[in-house]
């Protein structure tokens, strides 16, 4: 038996016409067309990874126009730290390829309501091709010309990283209820000490990591005399901490949702300190921010006289980068291969309950031994493929931001420096998060009419 890829049941499974076949829409697996564009999505990043590690800047200058002269830039020619811009720049084109690739499949598959749609082939197959045209939009945006695209992109990453840190929050809140319920579940059927034991100790690793990190933010993020916006940030995220947490072990909250309990008010919690930390390093304020961003950004108010030389390297990588890239690629993987146990979830995400493939639906062994695919949305698709594509655009321009650290150049091109609206978009997001978190709990108290199982 060969391996099924999921793109046409007609050949025999892992040949290469099979590779290149749109046939048979009706024959394959959803949750590898999800899992084939979501590598797509992580073949970009990992590539984006490599345009900014240290020593590749020698390589990407080579480019033509992509630093000739200093820069492309009119007028700054020769006052350019293309050490420091080369790698930012060559990050914003390649996730700018990527965006406008699942932007494409986003607009292309609008409305459509099942497999037996001649677009659903186009999801389901051509995959050569596809990779085709997302190496021709990559290279074509390296001859995009800098001027204000650079600058307008950054913002268009803002916005579009502020609604992907909302998606991501929405699938943690859901992964969080859906791995208490299955523990106490397994508590119910199995060893109940066991399961109570390892729900215990996760809930208070969380709790102690998270309180832990409040402490850190006291004593490094903040000054007896300054940085008061950061002791509001960290102050009101404890607090609010605190009120869902304790919101979420009510008699009345239990009584409604029996699977509600710390386990997820504890990530939860832990994931808001993150967002805490995120944003603190994003503050331009360098007395309140001993981040990385002062190893890429100069020191010397006034520059030497000539072309501007760059440090030996630039590191943009901190750990807030690498946390939230890891948290991105599980929350990348999750929304790839399943659908929610929550009806609200589901319809929030345009994902349908309960129309997975099981494992005996998965494939048939025909008269001839071997397996084949089985349609699992010949009547109704089990997600929505225009929202699954639009969400993928906005992990791209998340990605953008994050390998970046939501960084832009100085008037000048000569260094890297950070914003406000950094700041705010994180801290914002944490607040909705812990909204949302909060509604999740309530929402059967105060809409009795409704099923929010």
């Amino acid at each position: 038996e060969g391996l099924y890829l999921g793109l046409c049941a007609s050949c025999l499974c892992g040949s290469a016409s099979c590779l290149l076949s749109s046939c048979c829409p009706s024959t394959y697996n959803s949750t590898i067309s999800r899992l084939a564009f979501s590598f797509f999505l992580l073949l970009g990043t990992l590539v984006s990874i490599i345009m900014i590690l240290p020593g590749m800047e020698e390589h990407l200058k080579k480019i033509p126009g992509f630093c000739l002269g200093g820069s492309s830039i009119p007028g700054i020619q020769n006052h350019v730290n293309c050490d420091v811009v080369v790698g930012y720049k060559s990050v914003y084109r390649m996730c700018f390829a990527m965006a406008c690739f699942f932007f494409l499949f986003s607009i292309i598959m609008v409305r459509v309501r099942s497999s037996k749609d001649p677009r659903a082939a186009i999801q389901n197959g051509f995959w050569f091709f596809k990779f085709l045209a997302l190496v021709g939009l990559t290279v074509g945006a390296f001859f995009i010309p800098d001027g204000t695209f650079n600058t307008v992109w950054y913002y268009f990453g803002v916005v579009g990283s502020f609604m992907f840190i909302i998606i991501q929050l929405i699938l943690l809140v859901d992964f969080a209820h859906s791995w208490n319920q299955s523990w106490l579940e397994k508590a119910e059927n199995g060893n109940t000490k066991c399961w109570f034991a390892a729900l215990l100790s996760f809930t208070f690793i969380h709790y102690a990591l998270a309180l832990a990190a409040v402490v850190l933010f006291y004593l490094f993020y903040t000054l007896p005399d300054d940085c008061t916006e950061h002791k509001v940030f960290i102050s009101l995220n404890f607090i609010f901490c605190i009120v869902v947490s304790v919101v979420s072990i009510l008699p009345k909250v239990q009584e409604a949702q029996p699977t509600s309990g710390l386990l997820q008010a504890s990530l939860i919690s832990l994931y808001t300190m993150y967002l805490t930390w995120s944003a603190m390093t994003n503050n331009p304020n360098r007395q309140c921010n001993p981040s990385l961003l002062s190893l890429v950004q100069p020191t010397s108010p006034t520059p030497a006289p000539g072309p501007t030389q760059a440090p030996g390297h630039v590191q943009w990588w901190d750990a807030q980068s690498i946390v939230g890239l890891l948290i991105f690629l599980f929350c990348t993987l999750y929304a790839s291969i399943r659908s929610s146990n929550n009806a609200q979830v589901n319809k929030l995400m345009q994902t349908e309950e309960g129309q997975g493939l099981t494992a005996e639906d998965e494939s048939a062994v025909g008269e001839d031994g071997v397996r084949r695919a089985v349609d699992n949305e010949e009547e109704a698709v089990t997600y929505s493929y225009s929202f699954f594509h639009f969400s993928l655009f906005l992990a791209s321009l998340y990605i953008m931001m994050t390998l970046t650290n939501w960084y832009r150049p100085d008037t000048a091109y000569e260094a890297m420096q950070t914003t406000i609206p950094a700041v705010w978009v994180k801290i914002c997001s944490s607040w909705i998060g812990l909204a949302l978190y909060l509604w999740t709990l309530v929402a059967p108290l105060v809409l009795t009419d409704r099923d929010f199982s």
